[in-house]
C-alpha cells in the first residue's frame, strides 16, 4: 500500500469517482457512470465548500478508491466540530488488500488533525461486511440513522 497517495478530487477524476460509486449492488440502483449536468453542478459544489473535501485513493496515476469528508460544526459536544464521512468506495479489483482500511485510517487522522470530537458515518443496513469493517476499525453502532427521500 506504499503506492497509495491521497489528494483532492479534481474534475478529471470525476468519472472515475461515479464508476466507483456506481460499482456496488446499491450502487448500481442510483448512480450512472456518466458524468451528466447533475453530476457537475455536485461536484463543483463540493470543491467549492471548504468543510467538504471530496478525496480519492491514487495508486499508478489511476483512482482505486474515494470517499467525501464533510466537517460539520455543532454545539453539542461543547461545540465539537464532528466529520462525516461519506461514500467510501474501493475499486474492485483492490478490495480485500487493506486500502479501505488505510483510506479510513487516512480520514480520521484528518479529523484528529483538525481537532474534531468526532467521527461519524452512515451505512446501509444491508451492508453487513461494512459493519464488520467498521466495527473492526473502533466504530461503534450507538445511532439509528433515518432517511427521508426526497
Amino acid at each position: 500500500m506504499s503506492d497509495v497517495i491521497f489528494r483532492a478530487a479534481i474534475r478529471a477524476d470525476l468519472p472515475a469517482v461515479l464508476d466507483l460509486l456506481a460499482d456496488d449492488m446499491l450502487g448500481r440502483t442510483r448512480d450512472v457512470g456518466e458524468v451528466d449536468a447533475t453530476y457537475e453542478k455536485a461536484f463543483a459544489d463540493i470543491t467549492a465548500d471548504p468543510r467538504n473535501h471530496l478525496v480519492v485513493a491514487e495508486a499508478g496515476g489511476e483512482v482505486v478508491g474515494c470517499m467525501q469528508l464533510t466537517y460539520i460544526p455543532g454545539l453539542g459536544r461543547h461545540g465539537a466540530e464532528r466529520q462525516l464521512i461519506e461514500s467510501v468506495r474501493v475499486r474492485s479489483d483492490r478490495r480485500g488488500q487493506g486500502l479501505g482500511r488505510l483510506m479510513m485510517t487516512w480520514a480520521i487522522d484528518q479529523a484528529r488533525q483538525r481537532g474534531c470530537g468526532l467521527v461519524q458515518l452512515t451505512t446501509d443496513k444491508s451492508r453487513h461486511d461494512a459493519h464488520r469493517f467498521y466495527l473492526g476499525l473502533g466504530f461503534v453502532a450507538s445511532h439509528e440513522g433515518m432517511k427521508l427521500s426526497l
